[in-house]
């Protein structure tokens, strides 16, 4: 489950984590339990790797996906036609467990409920 902070005081929802609402101040904060859905406002696919540990994972599609509570958040799109992904387009997560107990959250296409 994807959680998120929210201001007690505005109802803003606030990604990345602070010790104060980046709307009003406040810091009367909490967390809760979003719907991890949202749409892909820009990306690009990166090619060529910025060091060579991450040589085996290129290509790969780095995003900025708006969550529908609002705030945007850096993330991966991955799975399957993650390289036809194009602005708009509506995805949800996935959550990826590195070195055995990391978890990274990442954003998958949404599949068509037709």
């Amino acid at each position: 489950m994807l959680r998120l902070q929210r201001c007690r005081n505005c109802q803003a929802a606030i990604h990345y984590p602070r010790r104060w609402c980046p709307k009003c101040w406040s810091t009367d904060l909490d967390h809760f339990d979003a719907r991890g859905t949202g749409v892909v406002i820009t990306y690009t696919i990166v090619h060529q790797s910025p060091f060579e540990a991450f040589d085996a994972y290129t290509p790969y599609v780095l995003a900025i996906v708006q969550l529908d509570e609002g705030p945007t958040m850096l993330t991966n799109i991955v799975g399957p036609g993650a390289m036809e992904v194009a602005i708009g387009d509506p995805v949800e997560v996935r959550f990826e467990k590195r070195n055995g107990w990391t978890v990274i959250p990442q954003f998958e296409r949404a599949r068509s409920k037709d």
